[in-house]
């Protein structure tokens, strides 16, 4: 990956790769201002590198000509911008009321027996991390639950595992 110099913030040097660059000029013909990729520059490097570093986040800041603390009050901002590392595929359990009062506890125990991760916690082979999200608008099929890119509903805890080991075998 050919790495263009963005800035010396003092501490590190900061990159944002060739890939990263042009896919953000070509959002850029989107918008009428810089700053309002943010979001989506953030995106980009999350997609390519799994999160945002506070290296990544310097850089952005830098390349979109914006405060760097306006990139980290977007990425903070927003639940899916990560900001350490996850694992590989990201598991959302919803634990909205709805979801709660249908199981989503019970899917919780079962992801915590099967990839022995809690909350905030990645598998030791790094390929899950459990987050929980406020809502993922499925309500009238609770309990929801989002596993990398994929929306699944109407769970119990035997379908969230076989979910799980399918995700395994799919790459």
């Amino acid at each position: 990956m050919a790495e263009v110099f963005a800035r010396d913030t003092g501490w590190s040097q900061v990159y944002l790769s060739d890939e990263e660059r042009a896919e953000i000029e070509r959002e850029a013909e989107c918008y009428p201002r810089r700053e309002g990729l943010c979001i989506e520059a953030l995106r980009i490097v999350q997609r390519h590198r799994g999160w945002v570093s506070d290296h990544s986040l310097a850089a952005i800041a830098d390349y979109l000509n914006v405060d760097a603390a306006e990139v980290e009050s977007v990425a903070t901002f927003y639940n899916l911008i990560y900001r350490r590392p996850v694992g590989r595929r990201v598991i959302l359990l919803c634990n909205s009321v709805t979801c709660w009062m249908l199981g989503c506890e019970t899917l919780r125990t079962r992801i915590q027996a099967e990839l022995g991760i809690d909350f905030g916690e990645t598998s030791a082979d790094g390929e899950f991390t459990l987050l929980p999200v406020t809502c993922l608008g499925d309500c009238d099929h609770a309990p929801a639950a989002l596993i990398g890119d994929r929306h699944h509903h109407d769970l119990d805890p035997d379908r969230i595992v076989a979910l799980l080991r399918q995700s395994r075998e799919d790459e």
